[in-house]
């Protein structure tokens, strides 16, 4: 190995004690067996698709988050341990992708100052670790969570234009370790497949634009109106789920409609409860720690009334925005109560917003007196009855019957020769496209979809034309004016263009610029001995 070129002893001697646990010594027999070898390139190349891989997980991270509060109910369901699960996996991938990160950088350094990249044993050992955390992560979310590949496939609709800007950056950028890698090895058939690799990556990422899609490129002239928030269970990160102050928060963030979950108590009284058992939103471990595990409809309406609603709101903290509550509202969580569902509609009623909710469970077996209790609830509450949105399937004909005026809302699509005419259809983001969307839209078809509670997403389905989305953030949402980005297709074609121009004219002058640089440091300069030889040459000839 030569004494480093273009770069100094202490920093080759760094970034070498960094990677590979070696110190750059005087003595040049000492340094005789640091070559790179084939088996340093392969790790090279493995460090790099590990890089990769990490960051594709992490980009499913931030993704995820949108949906992670349905993962910390699924675990207090499993283990009865509640615990804001985004903040380890959030630490764990940053840990993870700031580890290989570092190393890669270590490597292109390196690479740029001649150094060999002679990977120490521990760094190939946790790389290799890394590589099946990753996997199985990915693993996981595909066995127990595939619905998030659909909210991946939608997220590349709000970031696939700022994707291809920084995959085109970021290859630009490894020209330069590159072209010194290529201009130092004596390998012909490496130094040509690495060529043909890279500009086989590079041309497919310059045509890449041909193949992304986006609702919100279009001229601003055509955007949707914006769609109406339906608060989940009320304003979940602003007041306990399912309870009246929860209501009033969501009428506060200009929510049109209450959607929340109807169970029926073992006396006839429909109330808001979405969890089978009553352990995660109430004190009923306390109260009654015999029958904490029972489930909601075996309560009658005086035992419900005794349970405090709200407390485990600020004890557990469901969500970051808890701690900024102020003292009178958390004064207020403490005395929420679970309310009955004709409590619901008469405060409802008195804000001028709809209902939309559900009847739980389904599978019961009193499941039609469960019908029968909450049609009588509605009836008495004198709310109107365009105001209510029945979602449950079961005893549809009979609700039709006995409130016509009852909005019906369908868990489904629409089937093929559909005779019953679908005016309200209510659907997991990922179950729709944005040209069903368009298509439902253009029928007159209300489309409201669930949960939407981060801004890129809304900011696709806005553009997508979405009638409404179910969200637990309407304070964040109530505050956008517009789509996060909206380019029209006459300026994101030119973004285009700049962006690939910039970096072919950017790799071209880093490999002429490399090579200049690489073959002035080959040349060594004349000494004094040979300038003064060369002068009593000359003298002589005279």
């Amino acid at each position: 190995m030569a004494d480093p070129a273009g770069c100094c002893r202490p920093c080759a001697t760094c970034l070498l004690c960094l990677y590979s646990c070696h110190w750059i010594t005087a003595k040049k027999e000492k340094r005789k067996g640091l070559r790179t070898t084939k088996c340093d390139c392969s790790w090279f190349l493995f460090l790099f698709l590990v890089f990769l891989f990490t960051l594709v997980w992490l980009y499913f991270t931030v993704i995820i988050l949108n949906d992670f509060h349905n993962f910390n109910e699924f675990i207090f369901k499993q283990r009865k341990l509640w615990l804001d699960w985004s903040l380890v996996l959030l630490i764990a991938t940053a840990v993870l992708i700031t580890y290989s990160t570092t190393l890669l950088v270590l490597a292109l350094c390196l690479q740029l100052c001649g150094q060999p990249l002679k990977l120490h044993w521990l760094h190939k050992t946790l790389l290799i670790f890394t590589a099946l955390v990753v996997a199985a992560a990915f693993t996981g979310l595909g066995i127990k969570w595939a619905e998030e590949w659909g909210s991946a496939r939608i997220s590349l609709q709000a970031t696939g234009p700022f994707l291809h800007i920084g995959a085109v950056g970021g290859m630009t950028l490894l020209a330069w370790p590159l072209a010194s890698f290529i201009y130092r090895t004596r390998s012909a058939g490496l130094r040509v497949s690495l060529l043909l690799v890279y500009c086989a990556v590079m041309m497919a990422l310059y045509l890449a634009p041909l193949g992304i899609t986006s609702p919100c490129i279009m001229e601003e002239n055509q955007l949707p109106p914006k769609p109406v928030l339906v608060g989940h269970r009320g304003a979940p990160m602003l007041a306990p789920e399912n309870t009246l102050m929860s209501l009033q928060k969501a009428v506060d963030c200009d929510v049109q409609v209450f959607e929340t979950d109807v169970m029926v108590s073992a006396d006839g009284v429909p109330f808001l409860m979405h969890d089978e058992e009553l352990t995660r939103t109430t004190n009923v471990q306390a109260v009654f720690p015999e029958r904490a595990t029972l489930n909601s409809t075996a309560f009658n309406w005086t035992d419900l009334q005794q349970l405090d609603a709200g407390s485990w709101f600020l004890e557990r903290r469901p969500f970051p925005t808890v701690q900024s509550l102020s003292a009178s509202d958390r004064q207020e969580v403490t005395k929420q109560r679970i309310p009955s569902l004709q409590q619901a509609l008469e405060a409802a009623k008195q804000s001028n917003i709809s209902v939309m909710f559900d009847l739980r469970p389904e599978n019961h077996s009193d499941y039609q007196s469960f019908v029968n209790a909450t049609l009588e609830a509605i009836l008495q509450s004198g709310i109107p009855l365009q105001q209510v949105f029945w979602l449950p399937d079961g005893f549809r004909e009979q609700v039709k019957q006995q409130a016509p005026g009852v909005q019906q809302v369908y868990g489904r699509k629409r089937l093929q020769n559909e005779e019953e005419t679908l005016l309200h259809v209510n659907l997991p983001y990922q179950d729709m496209t944005s040209e069903e969307i368009r298509q439902y839209r253009r029928d007159n078809v209300s489309v409201n979809l669930y949960v939407v509670n981060k801004p890129w997403l809304f900011s696709v389905l806005w553009c997508s034309g979405v009638s409404s989305v179910t969200t637990n953030a309407c304070q964040v949402l109530k505050e956008m004016k517009g789509p996060i980005w909206l380019l029209p297709s006459s300026t994101y074609l030119m973004i285009w263009i700049v962006t690939d121009c910039v970096s072919f004219l950017a790799i071209l002058w880093a490999f002429v610029l490399l090579k200049y640089w690489l073959f002035s440091l080959s040349v060594p300069p004349e000494s004094e001995t040979d300038v003064l030889l060369t002068k009593i040459n000359s003298l002589m000839q005279e």
